[in-house]
């Protein structure tokens, strides 16, 4: 049987960002910065920034980020963190997946940082798409 994958565009070219879910961000964040060296910013995270030959026109980044335990933002998984992985057509993907009977959240968010939609792996496991913005990545 032949491998239908290479008749079709790849759907994920990279890993976006990886975030965590923590009963003490502070004190979390301040191990990874002694411990790790991680330059954590104001806002929570690191971005670490890379180039992308599958998406030349958008430079790599993966933002690494720690949430309060009480964030909703992984819902409805019950996981204590979240993969987002890029992809360079958001679109294409969440109509493949649906099409492919996945549960794809209905909502998509787009901003200066992007597009965004969400999908359950079947753990149910909250996983985030995000096209990158054309263009310097913001941040």
């Amino acid at each position: 049987m032949a491998d239908s994958s290479a008749e079709r565009p790849r759907r994920v070219v990279g890993i976006g960002g990886i975030f965590i879910k923590a009963r003490d961000p502070d004190a979390l964040r301040n191990w990874y910065r002694t411990h790790l060296g991680l330059d954590i910013q104001e806002w929570g995270g690191v971005t670490f920034q890379w180039d992308d030959s599958a998406l030349p026109n958008r430079p790599g980044a993966t933002v690494w980020s720690i949430f309060p335990e009480s964030s909703k933002y992984f819902d409805p998984s019950p996981a204590p963190f979240m993969i987002n992985y890029r992809v360079p057509d958001l679109g294409r993907v969440l109509q493949e997946l649906r099409a492919e009977g996945c549960v794809v959240d209905e909502k998509t968010e787009e901003s200066e940082f992007g597009k965004f939609g969400w999908v359950m792996d079947p753990e149910g496991n909250r996983i985030e798409l995000w096209e990158p913005p054309v263009g310097r990545f913001p941040g």
